[in-house]
């Protein structure tokens, strides 16, 4: 697979909470760096902590969550995503949509990190 194709399939993994294909695609190491601000932000280490902590974190703050993609940049060893994040919360009912950048590095056929750029403001002010 190329490095945009590891990208889209941790998309897909997670999307359809594919989490054994999820882990193959992860460095066991794997940093997930979100930004302060963000709910949920933090930086974890290993697929196990993403998926607890950013997925299914996630699916427990938000209804109809996501992230869409409009477009992938191949940098190398690096692959750049750009979108839109969007979602209602279950509390608040508020809803909101923010651009979104997603930076993913990439070694030995693996995702090693990924950093989160967004507007965490537009976010936050969904939150009750």
């Amino acid at each position: 697979m190329t490095n945009i194709e590891i990208v889209q399939e941790m998309y897909r993994s997670s999307r359809s909470k594919d989490y054994d294909a999820f882990r193959a695609i992860c460095a066991p190491n794997i940093e997930w760096i979100q930004m302060p601000g963000f709910p949920g932000g933090a930086t974890r280490v290993g697929p196990e902590a993403v998926i607890a902590g950013v997925f299914q974190g996630n699916d427990d703050r938000w209804e109809g969550f996501g992230f869409d993609i409009a477009e992938y940049l191949d940098a190398g060893s690096h692959v750049v995503v750009v979108g839109t994040y969007r979602g209602t919360h279950r509390i608040s009912g508020k809803s909101f949509t923010a651009a979104a950048l997603h930076l993913y590095d990439l070694r030995d056929g693996r995702i090693s990190r990924f950093r989160q750029f967004t507007d965490t403001k537009v976010i936050s002010d969904a939150l009750p």
